[in-house]
């Protein structure tokens, strides 16, 4: 399982364990909470309704009587009371009165209940002894919407209890409430839980793309890509990271120098055996043109060590070379021009003619002295393979912001064995001409000075015969 998905699965199971408790409890209470906010009115009314009728007992003006044409005319009453998202529509309280003996005097829902003894209701019982009486009873014990609440509250009348005044308000208007707020609740939540699982995504996102940047970045090296440390957090990410661009550099180092050390010997192995040989001959007596030819020997294979000696120093500098110091806005025109003119000789020398078609507006940004070496060493591959009177076509053009520069010539070709060893150190073919090879590190250089500008080059045979050249540099 990836990373990402294990931390996006922490987040929902944190989240699940966290919140599953809190939701149960929100709708387990929100009954509770409606109750309370009920309770509290019932309370007040209780009190003030009982402070009424202890005022008309001591006065001697208490009739229940009259209390019973009240609720009448209270409970005939058509409502249209918009609360909220119910509509009340009738007055749905109801008031019982006992006297300090706990019988009932009067009953606004059932005068039929007069007489009846409530002293050991929880509400009666608690309010007579002066304490805060109230009782929840369902109309139906399986029916948990009968509810009805009551609250009690003492008369006084003349210094002492009278009696008993309840105040019953049926919880129909509550179940109302919680079938509308429920759904409201758990809207609430399920928002709350897309967007925590939304965020958890966006954060396990975040908190593995260091890592795969850094993954990425290891097997770019592995690939052999020229790529710079990517951008990494101060965490312990960065921390890795840059353990990584260390390690990397200690192992590059030590694998250049092996590599060099193998190669550089290889490639010298030759010529110092030629010079060796032609040295021991010289000891020996011999005619003057054939010591001539034997010194003429020694310099030229002298001048091949100290070719490839230079070459070897230049192309290990621009390897090194992490990112370009400079850049400049170059015109491609006159990058071409510098470099046909510096190759004005060889031309000449094998009657080759240059086609090119170089736009003069086409501009890129690049170091102009390694990408007029690097446009040389294509030109004089070309050159090189060319048969003497041939053509060269070079142009110019620009696709997707890259700008290519195409070399074509109409040489042999590439032989198919050695297409994916081109651009190989100290690979070389023989030249047509003189059947020599050359150091083999002109394509190399070429291909580093054009990943260093984040190009590339290719080199491919044309159906035609010959081989063309793409150097691509973004503009």
């Amino acid at each position: 399982m990836r990373l990402g998905t294990r931390i996006f699965l922490c987040y929902v199971t944190i989240f699940s364990i966290c919140f599953a408790y809190p939701i149960k409890w929100t709708l387990d209470n929100l009954r509770t909470r409606y109750l309370e906010g009920v309770e509290d009115p019932l309370a007040d009314q209780a009190n003030i309704l009982a402070e009424w009728t202890g005022a008309q007992i001591a006065a001697g003006n208490f009739s229940p009587e009259n209390l019973s044409e009240i609720f009448k005319s209270v409970k005939g009453r058509v409502l249209s009371a918009p609360i909220y998202d119910i509509v009340k529509e009738r007055v749905d309280m109801n008031i019982y009165i006992t006297d300090k003996s706990g019988r009932i005097i009067f009953d606004s829902e059932d005068p039929g209940r007069t007489g009846q003894d409530y002293s050991q209701w929880r509400d009666v019982f608690l309010a007579q002894e002066g304490k805060y009486g109230a009782r929840t009873t369902r109309r139906n014990p399986r029916d948990p919407g009968s509810t009805v609440l009551h609250v009690a509250a003492p008369i006084i009348a003349n210094g002492e209890i009278a009696g008993v005044l309840t105040v019953a308000k049926p919880t129909t208007t509550i179940n109302s409430l919680m079938k509308n707020a429920r759904p409201d609740v758990l809207a609430v939540f399920g928002v709350s839980a897309v967007a925590t699982i939304f965020l958890s995504f966006i954060v396990s996102i975040l908190m593995t793309r260091p890592i795969k940047r850094l993954t990425s970045y290891a097997n770019d090296i592995r690939a052999g890509k020229r790529v710079s440390l990517p951008r990494l957090d101060k965490s312990e990410i960065g921390e890795m990271g840059n353990a990584f661009e260390k390690m990397k550099e200690a192992l590059e180092g030590k694998k250049y120098v092996e590599e060099y050390v193998q190669a550089l010997t290889h490639e010298i192995k030759s010529p110092v055996s030629a010079i060796r040989g032609a040295a021991e001959l010289l000891d020996e007596e011999m005619k003057p043109e054939q010591k001539a030819r034997f010194l003429a020997n020694i310099r030229n294979e002298a001048n091949r060590i100290q070719d490839i000696v230079d070459r070897m120093l230049e192309l290990a500098g621009l390897e090194n070379l992490k990112i370009l110091e400079k850049r400049e806005r170059i015109s491609s025109s006159l990058l071409v021009e510098n470099v046909l003119e510096s190759k004005n000789a060889i031309l000449s020398k094998k009657s080759l003619t240059i086609n090119s078609k170089i736009n003069t507006k086409i501009d890129i940004y690049g170091e102009p002295f390694l990408l007029q070496q690097a446009f040389a060493n294509i030109l004089q591959n070309a050159i090189d393979f060319s048969p003497a009177g041939a053509c060269i076509d070079i142009c110019a053009r620009i696709e997707d912001d890259m700008l290519i520069l195409t070399v074509e010539d109409q040489g042999p070709g590439i032989p198919e064995y050695a297409e994916k060893k081109i651009f190989d150190k100290f690979f070389s073919l023989q030249r047509p001409d003189s059947g020599k090879k050359s150091t083999g590190l002109g394509l190399n250089f070429v291909r580093e000075v054009a990943s260093l500008h984040k190009g590339s080059i290719v080199l491919e045979n044309m159906p035609e015969g010959g081989v063309r050249a793409l150097l691509k540099i973004p503009c």
